[in-house]
């Protein structure tokens, strides 16, 4: 099945973290469009949920995964979090020529082995499509400019 790509909100932000960070994690709930906005964004992409040879290889060679042209995809990075250590000390290797887009819609448990990513990972949060990217609204009132001007439109009052 062949979809035309919709363009997101966060797409902006995602290119423009991509320039400077070694990794992005993009979460939000499932079928929210994460793996369709990677897929936008990244010049190779890993399913881990629907590849099980790459989820037994991430057991025997993580880093062998984490190959491939860049910005490289990782899709549902939770089934094996270990990636996410390599992919950590790929960006201290590599800097700016490693680039990974982690996606998931569960975060492992933390544990102590697991490095924080700071310094070289930003967190995106991805919403469900909105009525304006979906193209069922024309946008010409923004939620975020009201709140930001301090002025929200009054209903028309109805006379009973």
């Amino acid at each position: 099945m062949d979809v035309d790509y919709r363009k997101r909100l966060i797409d902006v932000e995602l290119a423009m973290v991509l320039q400077v960070k070694g990794i992005v994690l993009l979460e939000g709930p499932r079928a929210c469009g994460k793996t369709a906005t990677t897929l936008e964004h990244s010049a190779s992409l890993v399913k881990l949920d629907t590849d099980q040879n790459a989820l037994q290889l991430a057991e025997v060679d993580p880093q062998s995964l984490l190959q491939g042209v860049m910005p490289r995809g990782i899709d549902e990075w939770q089934l094996a979090p270990q990636l996410w250590n390599y992919a950590r000390h790929e960006v201290d290797a590599l800097g700016s020529n490693a680039t990974y887009i982690f996606t998931g819609s569960a975060v492992p448990a933390d544990d102590n082995t697991r490095h924080s990513g700071a310094g070289r990972a930003v967190r995106l949060r991805m919403r469900p499509m909105s009525l304006f990217e979906s193209g069922l609204s024309a946008g010409e009132v923004s939620l975020h400019e009201l709140v930001r001007q301090g002025t929200v439109p009054k209903a028309p009052r109805k006379e009973f």
